[in-house]
């Protein structure tokens, strides 16, 4: 049986007013998870693309559903009610590429229904799903960021994203052995995009026939 992944101790960033540069320049470029600790979803620069997807469960008691997990209201949360382990599906109608998670857990509110081991699966669809990333939490609580690929990316300041139809969040255990389990929150953010700067041009011409003209007026 493999051995389970130590809980690692999370950086937190406390408060809200955290400007995005400044929030870029606390994000570990291994990848590791940051902690949030607010209750309200953090501004964030990546953007938030689950809207464009379908949401399922495992299962759920009745009014705290998967819908319960997109509301942003840190005091509802998706309640499993079955056996384990209980996964959380997300499904998009075509391929995106998808950068990060960020998941509000609480211990102090949920003690033994607090997710303790988180796996990651991606693939085109539930009969081709892999492992991309499991991630081990320590007494959580707060807004969990963190990269959906350990991989790192080609310029070594970040990891890669991932190429998708599904993504699937598998709750592998509870802190204290807890049985079902509770998610306040989360959030599938994609990566940043390249915006020119204001002096640059969005379509630059790259024919050197066109190049000689491009500064005459």
């Amino acid at each position: 049986m493999q051995a389970m992944p130590m809980p690692i101790s999370l950086p937190s960033i406390s408060g809200r007013g955290l400007q995005i540069g400044n929030l870029m320049g606390h994000m570990p470029a291994d990848g590791t998870p940051i902690v949030h600790s607010v209750k309200k979803i953090p501004q964030l620069p990546w953007p938030d693309i689950g809207h464009l997807a379908k949401w399922s469960v495992s299962s759920h008691k009745f009014g705290f559903g998967p819908e319960c997990l997109t509301d942003d209201e840190p005091d509802t949360f998706w309640h499993s009610d079955g056996p384990q382990p209980h996964f959380i599906t997300i499904e998009f109608p075509r391929k995106v590429a998808i950068q990060k998670l960020s998941v509000y857990l609480s211990f102090p509110l949920d003690d033994s229904y607090t997710p303790a081991t988180l796996a990651v699966r991606a693939g085109t669809g539930p009969t081709d799903l892999q492992d991309v990333r499991i991630v081990t939490l320590e007494k959580p609580d707060g807004w969990i960021t963190f990269d959906v690929s350990a991989e790192p990316n080609e310029d070594g300041d970040g990891c890669k994203s991932i190429n998708a139809y599904m993504v699937q969040i598998i709750i592998l255990a509870n802190h204290m052995n807890g049985k079902d389990t509770h998610v306040r929150g989360l959030h599938i953010l994609g990566p940043i995009e390249d915006t020119p700067a204001d002096n640059e041009e969005p379509f630059p011409w790259t024919s050197p026939t066109f190049k000689m003209y491009e500064c005459i007026r």
